[in-house]
Order: C-alpha cells, then structure tokens, then sequence
C-alpha cells in the first residue's frame, strides 16, 4: 500500500495541482519559488501528526484574499463564497491492507481502483463565522465613534479578522472520494457530492492517522562547527536522543555509576556495541571513505547525567605506535566539518523516524512518508549522488504490509541526475490569464513512458553527464558550440543586462542535436531561446558536376543560388524550413509560433539574418553562414585591423577588396582557424566597441521580454557597457 498522488487546491501558488508519488522516491525539483516547500508544508499541515502547523491566512492562493474582502455577510454564503484549502490524497491499496481503508470505501464493489480522501479546510460553522464577524465589526465602529483618525480598528473586512481569528473558525473536514466519479486524472465529476467523513474536532482525522505516519528533516538542520548559545546542535546530542529513545539502556549497574574511572573501559564497549549496527549504515552513504576518520563513541564522563547527557562523539584518527605501543587518538565532534556533520544527521534522523514508526505497535500505520528538504547542504557533488542512491537501503527491510515513501525536495543537479526521469517531479512557475502567479506541476514519469527510447536514452545522458541545471532554471539557451557558450554571458552584459537577473542554462548542444531537445522543453514549459547556424550548403539539384567545390551537401556561402540548410534544428525543430532564402526571409511568426491553443509560444529559433554591412564607403546587406562569419562582417573595421589581428580574422590585404571579395576570403578562412581562440580574443579585448550580430540580440531580448525583464536604460538605448564575463 502506497500513496499514489495528491492533488492541492488554493494552497499558496498550488492553485490547482496534482503531484504523483513514486512507491519509492519522489524528487520535487523546480526553481526558487516554484511551490516545491509549499507542497511539502501542506502535507505537513493536513497530515503532520508530530509537526502539525497551523494554517495562516496567506497560506490561502493570492486570488483567494480578494474573495475573502469582497465577501458580504448580508448576502453570502459561507459555504461557496468564503475560499477553502483542499487536499485530496488517493492510495493504491493491496488485499493484505485492505481493511485499513474500510471507512475509506465509497461502496461495497469496490473493485482494487485507487482509494481515496478529501480534507478540506474550510469554515467550522458559517452563520456562527459571520455572527462572530459582525460583532467584531460592530465593536471596532463604535471604537471609532465617528473620529477622523488614520488608525482604523480591527477588523475592517473579513480577511482582516481572520488574520486573528481562522483557527477559531476553520478546521479540516474528511470527505470519502470515489474513483468511479471521477475522470482518469482523479477529479470529481460536475455535481459528484463526496460523503462527509467528520472533522479533525470529531475524531475523523484518527482514520487517516491510522494509514499513515509523515515525518520531515527540514532544511535548517542548525549544525555549526562551532559551539554556540544559539540554535546550533552538537551531533553529540542528537546522537544521545537518538540512544534514549531506541537503543538498549545499561542497566543495573549501580557500581559503575558510583566508580566512573573504573566503568570507562565498560561503559565505551557498550556505546561500540550499540551503536555499531547504526554507525556501520553511514558506510552505505559513503562514510568515512578513503581517507576520513573513522566514527566512535565515547563517554565524556558526568556522574550526574552519564547515560544520556554526557555521550560524546569523537573522531576516531588513524593508529599510531608510541615506544611500541599502540594508541588511538580521537577528537571531539566539532572538529569534523559541516557536511560530513549533516550526513551523519540525517542518516540518524532516518532511523529515527524509522524506530518510532516501527515502534507504534498494535497501531502502526501501514505508510510511513519522509520529506527530506535539500539534503545537499554542505555536501560536495558525489557525496550527494551516493545520499540519494543509498537513503532507503539504509533502513531494515520492509515488513510485509508496511511501506516506506521518500520524497526529496532538492536544487541539486547531482541528486536529480542520479536517477533517470521517473522520479522527478518538476514544478514550475505559471500565469493565470489574470495575471495570477501559480505553479505547475510536472511529471516525468509521464515523460519517460511516452517519449521515444532512442531521444529519452539521449537526454537522459547528456543531462547526467554535463551536470546542467534545466530544471532549476528561468530560461534555457541552446547554443551551436563553444565559442556561443563563451560569447553569450558577453553579449547579454553588453546589450541585454537585463537578463542578468535571470538564471538562465545555458546548453552546448550544436545544430545536429539540440532538435533532440524539443520535447523536454515542450513538456516542461521552460522559455527556450535557441540560438544556431544557418548552415548553408548546395541543395542537390544545384550540384555541378565540373565543379568540384559544388558538390551536393558541401558547405557553401549564404547567396549561393538554391542553397538549404544542412541544420537539422532548423528542418526538424524551427521553423521547419529548408531553403536559405526561404529562411532569411521568414519572420517573427515562423521563428516563434505561437500554441496549439494560439498562445504565444514559449520557444524562439535565432540564426543568421541579412544585416547592413559597411567597407570602405560601400554598404550591402549579407548574412554569414557561422556566427565566426557574422561576427566579422559586423566588426568588418575592427576585424581588418591591427588591434582585431589576435582573433584570427584579419583578411591580407582587405582594403583592396570589395564586400563580396573580403566576404568570400572570411567564408573560406573561418572553415579552418582555432575557434575557441577567436572567442578568448573577444573576451580579453580590453574597452571592447565590438557589435553583437543583431539576430544574437533580437533573440535574447525576445527572451528578456518573455521572462518579463524591464532592461535598464542603458540597454533600452543599446548603450553599451565594458566588456567581461556575464552573471548568469
């Protein structure tokens, strides 16, 4: 028995969202803001019987508090007009537990399709919610009696009083949800009314308490290295607790508590013998390695707390021989660093969790649910690969009929990345047509079953292998090569600063590849900039046989008559074009569609467009094949002389050649020169008054516009500024 998804309403951002859970581990992944801790807090506010929080008014969706200053008290009715929370929570049940949910089941032919709960929280009784509201409203008018004063007493509307007052007039209430009356993505059908369960002040909430148990490790785990009055925690205490509430005691022996020195060498083999199946499990997350200190656990004697209080942690040091005798030094816990400190935590808070669920008895709910929220903390990158690989073979077997659930809430590419798409559970940032800001929720599993095997297999390699952050970033910009990686954090600080405050990914993926892209990104939703090469070569019909330079598919210049593009970016992706004439001359439209659905879409192409281009007193418009190429015919002044030599363009003789000639000699050139050097020569120009190939631009100021970026004056005007590495 499993929790197979949960669906969130007018939480925060989570508007209206389903999260589907894995029988294992779930990864929620998604950039700042994106609802990932909001999902997690809404379990832990309907579910979290050791750490249940209150509901705040703002924990209500932004739209709800208009809902609530607008509502009359004359006219409304709470029930539909005041908003409320909802959780709705379905199960996937085996025969072994199928009498754990008998007061879930909607009917008797119930026939293995999910089970489900709603908890709803909403008004406890609304004609009493509206009494109590107007007397406050009536007190706080006649505390005003008429006085012109810029202080108005509370309340002045319905959201104001419940700022004060919405645990005393709200609380949850459990429905009975029926598969069969709902659609395949488990909402209640028009008019489907699910039955009334009861109230978490009635005892209705024992029902859910007794199918499963959550329990969270919150980011702000407060390790420090250093002793502190403050909120810091030792290890060495957490470690204590964890030993008074699951470990075996040392009993009975009232001599050892009364001769400490004589009891050091007993007292020692225990903690050794105890803790030793405990601190052997911090070798399945990589503990101590290669070249760590070993774990031990020693008594720092105190006769009037030595059991519990007075448990050390020491670091165990390497063996060393003093006049042929062997000694062990250790050292106090405070000297091992942070995030060693955070493994060892987590791990025993784990097990923790994982003792008191054992421990429940007759009572025990058959789930147990840990969120762990960004175990990454202090982790470097393969340490937190083997966290996540190894966190749930940490545990003891599982029980027959008794089930443990992860999820994992990270920023981490190296966890995500440990584990193929399935597991993943991308949040993302959304606009309502009303301008609402709410978040979407993302299922790659979906993904992966639908997607083909070839461009799934490719993805997933190339996303592990160059560790990227697409799914933690605003915006992705595809690039042809190296020398676009380089450039672009360039460009965007000269002429687009405003994308500077994004956190943009950038992916090296070449015209060859990044088509292979298309539906990651569709699925995800990402705004997507794709910038690449035109690519020209001869079309096959314009092959001449007594030219041997013009033979089918060999590279050729943009103004080459009938030449196509060899990108398959281009032919495949965007705009699904082929002809280079047919490719310069295509607009906004084609570059960026709009949605089936005729919104504007959220992905754009930008390559090589004609441009003015000025030499020696003459101007004509050309496009290059290769941003090398349009590059120089931008920067044909700077390009041609001495101070541009170190870029590699420098044409002899340029001044005695017309546009077309010195065209043709930078086409042939940049076939074989060091590309990479060409970048570096940019980057290390100092006072740079170089111009960016306007389709460059266009592009990320599209993506600027998308994003909903104000660019600054400065960039509004194109003013540019000094040059040196973008901060994205």
């Amino acid at each position: 028995m499993h929790i197979k998804s949960f669906r969130i309403g007018n939480f925060r951002r989570l508007k209206n969202v389903r999260v589907d859970l894995e029988p294992d581990r779930t990864i929620f992944v998604g950039a700042n803001n994106s609802g990932k801790t909001s999902a997690t807090h809404v379990l832990q506010k309907f579910l979290g019987q050791q750490s249940r929080t209150p509901f705040q008014i703002y924990d209500f969706s932004a739209d709800c508090w208009e809902s609530f200053d607008s509502f009359d008290p004359s006219l409304g009715d709470t029930k539909v007009e005041l908003p409320q929370i909802s959780l709705d929570l379905w199960f996937n049940v085996d025969d072994d537990n199928l009498h754990r949910v008998l007061d879930l089941l909607p009917s008797l032919d119930w026939d293995g399709e999910p089970v489900g709960v709603r908890m709803v929280y909403a008004p406890r009784e609304g004609e009493k919610l509206v009494a109590n509201y107007l007397e406050a409203r009536a007190t706080a008018e006649s505390t005003s009696n008429g006085n012109e004063s810029s202080y108005s007493p509370w309340p002045q509307s319905m959201f104001e009083y419940l700022t004060k007052r919405l645990q005393q007039e709200y609380e949850i209430k459990y429905f009975v949800l029926d598969a069969k009356r709902c659609t395949e993505d488990l909402v209640p059908e028009d008019g489907y009314v699910p039955f009334f369960l009861g109230t978490s002040s009635n005892g209705a909430s024992r029902v859910i308490e007794s199918i499963i148990r959550i329990d969270f490790l919150n980011a702000q785990r407060h390790l420090s290295d250093t002793e502190s009055p403050g909120r810091s925690e030792e290890l060495s205490k957490r470690l204590s607790r964890f030993y008074e509430r699951n470990l075996q005691k040392l009993e009975g022996d009232l001599d050892a508590l009364g001769a400490i020195a004589d009891s050091e060498a007993r007292l020692n083999a225990h903690f050794a013998e105890v803790f030793g199946d405990t601190l052997d499990r911090l070798g399945e997350v990589g503990y101590p390695g290669v070249a760590n200190p070993g774990l031990v656990v020693k008594a720092s004697f105190n006769a009037h707390g030595i059991l519990n209080t007075s448990a050390k942690v020491h670091y165990e040091l390497p063996t060393v021989a003093e006049g042929g005798t062997a000694v062990r030094h250790t050292l106090p816990d405070q000297y091992n660093g942070l995030g060693f400190k955070n493994l060892i935590y987590m791990v025993v808070e784990v097990l923790d969790f994982h003792q008191a669920w054992s421990a429940s008895a007759g009572d025990r709910p058959p789930i147990h649910l840990i969120v762990i929220e960004e175990p990454e903390a202090h982790l470097h990158a393969q340490l937190q690969q083997v966290f996540i690989r190894k966190i749930l073979e940490i545990l003891p077997e599982p029980e027959v009929a008794f089930h443990t659930q992860l999820v994992v809430t990270t920023h981490s590419p190296h966890i995500i990345y440990e584990s193929n798409f399935k597991p993943i559970r991308y949040f993302c940032r959304a606009t309502s047509l009303d301008g609402l800001h709410l978040s979407d929720v993302r299922n790659l599993s979906t993904f992966y079953r639908e997607e083909e095997v070839a461009t799934r297999e490719f993805l997933q390699q190339y996303i592990k292998l160059t560790h990227c952050d697409l799914f933690f970033a605003d915006a992705a910009v595809l690039v042809e090569g190296n020398v676009e990686r380089l450039l672009l954090p360039l460009v965007i600080e000269r002429f687009v600063p405003g994308l500077r405050s994004c956190h943009l990914t950038i992916l090296e993926v070449g015209g060859a590849f990044a088509y292979r892209f298309e539906s990651l990104l569709g699925f995800l939703g990402l705004p997507t900039l794709v910038i690449t090469d035109l690519d020209s070569v001869n079309a096959p019909s314009a092959a001449r046989v007594d030219d041997e330079e013009a033979t089918a598919g060999s590279s050729c210049e943009v103004d080459t008559v009938g030449a196509v593009t060899s990108n398959q970016t281009l032919k495949q992706w965007l705009p699904k074009i082929d002809s280079i004439e047919d490719l310069l001359a295509a607009g906004s439209d084609a570059k960026a569609p709009a949605t089936e659905d005729g919104l504007p879409g959220l992905v754009r192409v930008a390559y090589q467009t004609l441009e003015t281009i000025s030499w020696q007193g003459k101007t004509e418009q050309r496009a290059g094949r290769t941003l090398e190429e349009a590059f120089a015919l931008r920067n044909l002044n700077w390009t041609q002389s001495a101070d541009g030599k170190q870029l590699g363009l420098k044409i002899p003789k340029a001044t005695d050649l017309s546009i077309k000639e010195l065209h043709d000699r930078l086409f042939t050139r940049v076939k074989n020169f060091d590309k990479t050097s060409f970048a570096l020569g940019v980057i290390a120009t100092a006072n740079p008054t170089w111009e960016s190939p306007m389709y460059i631009v266009e592009g990320l100021e599209w993506l600027q516009e998308k994003l909903e970026v104000v660019a600054p004056v400065e960039a509004r005007g194109l003013t540019t500024q000094s040059g040196g590495r973008g901060d994205i």
